[in-house]
C-alpha cells in the first residue's frame, strides 16, 4: 500500500511540473483570414427598374459585372473601346451566306431575330458609337450619296455626345438601342435589369433627339436571349440581328479584309454590320468608300429599316 502511494504521488508531480513548465497558447484557435479570403457573405444587390424587380434568375450573371457604375463616362476621359477588349465568348452561329438566298425568311438569325430587311434593299447598320470623331465622317459620306442607314448606339455615348444623336436623326436615319454600355451578358441578366438599362439608353437617345424613336434593339456580340428578345418587344423595340458581319470593330481586321468580306456575302436584302464606334474605325471608313461604289454598281438600293 505504501508503494502504491508512493506511485501515485510521483505521477501526481510529474504532471504539475509539466504543467508549469508547458507553453501558453490553445492549437484550436482558427488561422486568422489572409487578403485572398473574403468574409463577404453575398453579392451587392442588383439594378432594378421602376417596377421593382430585381430578380436575376436561371444562373444569370451579377448586373454589377457589366455596369459597375451608373454614372456615365467622362467625355472628356479616354473612353473605354465599344468591343471590350480580348475575345468575346462566341454566340449562337448563323451561318452567313449572300442576302438573296436568305429572302424568304426575313427572321433567319438566332432565335427569330431578324437578319434581313425582308426587300431587296440592303441595310447598312452601324455600331457601338456615337463617337466624336468617326461618326460624323461616317454621316457625312452617306449624305454625299443621300443613303438612309441604322445607327445602334451605347447610351452612355448617346448621353455624352447628344449633339451627334441629333445630327442622325435629321439625316433621316433610323436608331437603334445598343445597351447603355455595351454590356455582353445583359441577356442573362434579371428581366427587371434588362429593362432598366434598355429605358436607361433609350431616354439618353429621347433626351438628346426629342421625339425620335428607337425601334431597334441590337444585342450586344449578337449574344441573344429569349428574355432579352422578350423584355426588347415588351418596350416596342424588334430584335435584329445581322447578315454580314466582317469583324470590322477588330484591329486585326485590315481595310482590304472588311472590304472583300462584305461584297463577297451581301446581296440584295442583306443587314450589314459595320462600326462607327469600337477600335477600327480608320479601316471601317476606308473600305466603306469601296463597298458604297461597289453597291451602287450593283444596283442596290438602301433601306434604314
Amino acid at each position: 500500500m505504501t508503494r502504491h502511494k508512493l506511485t501515485v504521488a510521483a505521477v501526481t508531480g510529474v504532471f504539475l511540473l509539466l504543467a508549469w513548465i508547458w507553453p501558453d497558447g490553445d492549437a484550436s484557435d482558427p488561422p486568422a483570414l489572409n487578403g485572398s479570403e473574403s468574409t463577404a457573405s453575398g453579392a451587392p444587390a442588383p439594378m432594378v427598374d421602376g417596377d421593382g424587380e430585381s430578380e436575376n434568375t436561371d444562373g444569370a450573371a451579377d448586373s454589377s459585372e457589366g455596369e459597375a457604375s451608373s454614372e456615365a463616362p467622362d467625355p472628356g476621359a479616354a473612353e473605354p473601346s465599344g468591343e471590350p477588349t480580348g475575345e468575346p465568348a462566341p454566340g449562337p452561329e448563323v451561318p452567313e451566306v449572300p442576302g438573296g438566298e436568305l429572302a424568304s425568311n426575313t427572321y433567319a438569325g438566332p432565335l427569330g431575330t431578324r437578319n434581313h430587311t425582308g426587300t431587296d434593299a440592303v441595310a447598312l447598320t452601324f455600331d457601338d458609337g456615337p463617337d466624336p470623331n468617326w461618326t460624323p465622317k461616317v454621316l457625312e459620306a452617306l449624305r454625299e450619296r443621300g443613303i438612309k442607314a441604322m445607327f445602334c448606339v451605347i447610351g452612355a455615348y448617346a448621353e455624352a455626345n447628344p449633339d451627334i444623336i441629333a445630327d442622325i436623326v435629321h439625316d433621316g436615319h433610323t436608331l437603334c438601342n445598343h445597351t447603355w454600355f455595351h454590356q455582353f451578358d445583359l441577356g442573362t441578366w434579371g428581366e427587371g435589369e434588362i429593362r432598366a438599362n434598355l429605358r436607361r439608353t433609350n431616354d439618353a437617345i429621347e433626351k438628346a433627339a426629342p421625339g425620335a424613336e428607337v425601334k431597334y434593339f441590337r444585342h450586344p456580340g449578337g449574344q441573344w436571349t429569349d428574355r432579352a428578345i422578350g423584355v426588347a418587344a415588351e418596350l416596342g423595340m424588334e430584335s435584329l440581328h445581322w447578315t454580314v458581319d466582317p469583324s470590322d470593330w477588330d484591329n486585326g481586321t485590315t481595310e482590304a479584309e472588311i472590304r472583300d468580306i462584305v461584297l463577297e456575302r451581301s446581296g440584295p436584302g442583306s443587314v450589314v454590320l459595320l462600326h462607327d464606334g469600337a477600335s477600327n474605325q480608320e479601316d471601317m471608313l476606308g473600305a466603306l468608300g469601296a463597298i458604297l461604289d461597289e453597291f451602287e454598281n450593283r444596283g442596290y438600293a438602301y433601306t434604314p429599316l
